[in-house]
Formats: structure tokens, sequence, C-alpha cells
């Protein structure tokens, strides 16, 4: 069953039942003050009606029965007058000239008959045959003269009275459901089409298109605000699935420029090993090059599969070391080993004697390692690099970071880089210059490894260059204060 039929079921069921219960507390109530009035009408007619029946048992009582003196008593009044053992001593009936009136059936013995009760008593019945109307009757003893006077007044109009308004209760209760329920209809569906929208909309999301949203979508209502919950919703499930691409994206070019890249020294191994099945064994000169070359490209391969394995750890999440480490003596010793491996080049070097930050020493120093032989190599030769160290104070302008962080800058006076190739250059195995032998150009991991190292630091890498400028590879790490 849908929502709109149980919702307009639930509506006509509750609108049912306070008409019902309306309707009977009116049907009672009226009941009520009706025979109310009638045993009013009993009570005043006692005394007429007595006296009407005595005038024939007394002699010089006049007589009630007709002229213009007559009683003013309802259509269908019917006294009686009993001994106190229940002889029918006289009786009379008010018709007003009509056909006979029906008479009212009296149970024997008399209810109230020997009753010492001033009001009398009352009690409804049927009459004499049945197909007549009910009575109202009133039995009252009068001791003083051994009588008893039974006064009985139709209740037809009380009845017809009480058809009436059970018809009308009737009429308008049903008049009343049957506008309610078109109405409520109309309503719901005009109020429900904003959820069949969100509905069909959510099928065609189902379906594939995340770039779809829901219709309405605004606070002022219940539906709108869900309308924003289920697009605020989208709009992350989106993001997560693109997310989620351009990470199987990624995760697919590094396995192929990994393999890419194995493959190389492996197919360099093999080679060499087959120009050693073919006889270069029992030539010393072209053994010892095979074995060189051999023992030069598995050492190629092994620091690959180190670099990949660092990157993997780093990928994982996996929190570095902390510990103080003094940047400035890292940063000293990696430009000293730098200039013993290229001694014709200018490197130079202002720091401070002393810059304390918190992290993994050993990381620490393969990024200003990594950066100095990313300057090295993608540089000609004797062309200047500068190393500057820093601790930037509050206030300090320069990379987006903490007040009081260490900020490490290596500047090379190179070609520089274009905008593309600059926005590249962290991603595992891309090479600006495809030309350069892996040999000298790496695999293209160095600078994927500084920014995994500096991120999993929580501090911040970037490159300012432009062609013809040289190249700036600024680095900052959180104070000590910050990491621990």
């Amino acid at each position: 069953m849908s929502l709109r039929t149980r919702l307009l079921l639930a509506l006509l069921g509750l609108v049912a039942a306070g008409l019902l219960v309306a309707g009977l507390v009116t049907y009672s109530s009226l009941r009520a003050f009706l025979l109310e009035r009638v045993d009013q009408q009993l009570r005043e007619a006692r005394g007429p009606v007595a006296l009407t029946l005595a005038s024939s048992q007394i002699p010089g009582l006049p007589d009630q029965t007709g002229g213009p003196g007559r009683p003013n008593l309802p259509p269908g009044t019917y006294g009686e007058l009993r001994s106190t053992e229940g002889v029918v001593l006289n009786q009379i009936s008010y018709s007003y000239g009509s056909e006979t009136q029906p008479t009212p059936q009296l149970p024997s013995p008399l209810p109230g008959a020997a009753a010492q009760n001033p009001g009398g008593t009352l009690f409804n019945t049927g009459a004499v045959g049945g197909g007549g109307p009910r009575f109202r009757v009133l039995v009252q003893a009068v001791p003083a003269v051994q009588r008893v006077l039974v006064v009985a007044v139709p209740l037809t109009e009380t009845a017809q009275t009480l058809g009436r308004l059970l018809g009308i209760e009737i009429l308008v209760s049903v008049l009343v459901l049957v506008g309610l329920g078109v109405a409520a209809w109309l309503i719901i569906k005009r109020d429900l089409r904003p959820l069949e929208a969100m509905a069909d909309t959510a099928d065609v999301i189902a379906a594939g298109d995340l770039s779809r949203r829901v219709e309405p979508a605004e606070p002022r209502t219940e539906v709108g605000r869900l309308g924003l919950s289920l697009n605020a919703m989208l709009e992350q499930i989106e993001v997560a699935f693109a997310e989620r691409a351009a990470t199987e994206e990624k995760l697919r070019r590094f396995l192929a420029d990994a393999s890419h890249e194995l493959r190389t020294p492996l197919t360099s191994i093999r080679g060499y090993a087959e120009i050693f099945e073919r006889g270069a064994k029992d030539d010393p000169e072209d053994l010892a090059t095979a074995m060189r070359r051999i023992e030069e490209e598995s050492k190629r391969m092994g620091v690959m599969v180190d670099e990949l394995l660092l990157l993997a750890r780093l990928g994982e999440g996996r929190k570095p070391e902390r510990a103080p480490v003094d940047l400035a003596r890292v940063v000293a010793d990696a430009v000293g080993d730098a200039r013993a491996a290229d001694a014709g080049r200018e490197i130079s070097l202002d720091a401070p004697e002393e810059l304390v930050v918190t992290g993994d020493e050993h990381q620490l120093r393969q990024v200003v390692a990594n950066l100095l032989g990313n300057a090295r190599k993608h540089t000609p030769p004797g062309c200047p690099v500068h190393v500057r160290l820093r601790g930037e104070a509050a206030g300090d302008a320069g990379l987006a970071g903490a007040a009081g962080a260490a900020v490490l800058e290596v500047a090379d006076e190179g070609p520089g880089l274009t905008p593309e190739v600059a926005a590249k250059v962290f991603e595992p195995f891309y090479r600006a210059d495809k030309s350069r032998a892996r040999q000298s150009g790496g695999a293209g991991l160095g600078l994927a490894i500084v920014a995994a190292i500096v991120a999993a630091h929580g501090g911040q890498v970037a490159l300012q260059t432009a062609p013809g400028e040289g190249a700036t590879f600024g680095v900052r790490l959180p104070p000590a204060s910050s990491q621990a």
C-alpha cells in the first residue's frame, strides 16, 4: 500500500471516529433532553388525568374529557386508574377526535404500584399488539384512596425527532467524509509530488548519473530540508567517487610506470646474462663488462624497489619517528656531501647554527639529499645552487603555514620549468626531460618521496619556477612544539 493511500485512510479513519463520537454525544444528549421533557409532561398530566378518571367514580365532579376546559395533553396520552389489587377501574385515551390511538402494553405486576414514591415510577413499554409506538409510562400509587394512577405518553414525536437527527448525522458524515477524502487526496498528491520527484531523481542517480540533484532543496519545509541533506550527501558521494576514480587512475599509472621502470634493468640483466652464456665467460674483458653492468643494473633496481617500498609505507599513513632533529646540521651535512660529489659546482649555504624540529632524522636527510640531487641532475654542469634555511617567526610571509615553522629552500639558476611541468614534478615516475638517460635522470621518484615525507611530518612543499628563471623548492616543517 502506498504512502498516499495510508495517509488518506488514516485521515478518514480519524475523522470518521470523530464524527461518530460527536454523533453519539449529540444523539444521547438530545434523547436525554426529549425524555426529560416527556417526563415533565407526564408529571404535569397526573392531575388532569386523575381528575378525568375520577369524575366517573365520584359524583359531582365535572367531566374533563371534552369541552373548552379539557386539559392540554399530547395526542395519544393514555390514563388508567386501578385498585391496589390491580383491577382496572377506569381508563381514558386523549385522541382529540382522531382515529383510535394505540394503548400501552402494561406489564403485570405493574412496576411501582406498591411503591411509596412521590415522584412516581417511570419506564418505557411498547403498544398493545406490538405495531404501535413506544410509550413513556408513569405509575403513581395513591395510598390515601387505595388507587394506582397510570399515565402514558406516546414517544412518537421523540422517535421521529431522533430518527431525523440520526439521518441528518449519517448524511452529513457521509458528505463530510467524501468531501474530505477528495480534498485530502488532492492535497496529499500535491504535497507528495516533491517526494515522487526525489524518488525519480534517486532512480536516475542509482543508474549512475551522480551529477543529478534533487528538488526542492530549501530550508523552509521538511521536504526542502530533506532535499538539502540529500544533495549534500550526493555531493560527498560524487567527490568520493571522483577521488576513488582519480586514485585508481593514479594507481594504474603508477603500476604501469613501475613495471616499465623495472623492466629496463631486468632486460639489461637478462641481456648480459645471455651474452655471458654465449661466450663472454671465456673472454675476461667481456666477462668483466657483463658482470659490471649486471651489478649496476641490480643496484639501480634495488634502489628503485627501496624507493617504491618507502612510498608505499608513506602512502599507508604510517607516522614517522618523533624525535628532536637539528635540521641545520642535517642540511649542512647534505650540502657537504653534494659539494664532494660535484666539486665543480657552486653550492652556497645560508643557515643558522642550530634549528631543531621534531621528526625522523633519516627521512629528513633523504628530503634534503633528494632536493640537492634533483638540482644537480636537472641543471647544466657548474650551475650554482643556493640552499637557505631559516626559522620563521610569527607574521612572516611566504609559504602558507604555522608561525615559527622551519623553512628550507633549495634554489638553482637553471632553465626553470613551465607551469605544466611544474604541476606534475611531485608525481611518481614523472620526468620533465624524457630524453635523459635513466642512469643520470633516475626513475622520477625523488620529488614524490620528498612530498610524501614532508606531508607525513605535517609540512608543506612548494615549487616556484618560470622558464629561464631557475627553480626554487621550498619545504616548511612545523615547529617542534606542534609536532610533539
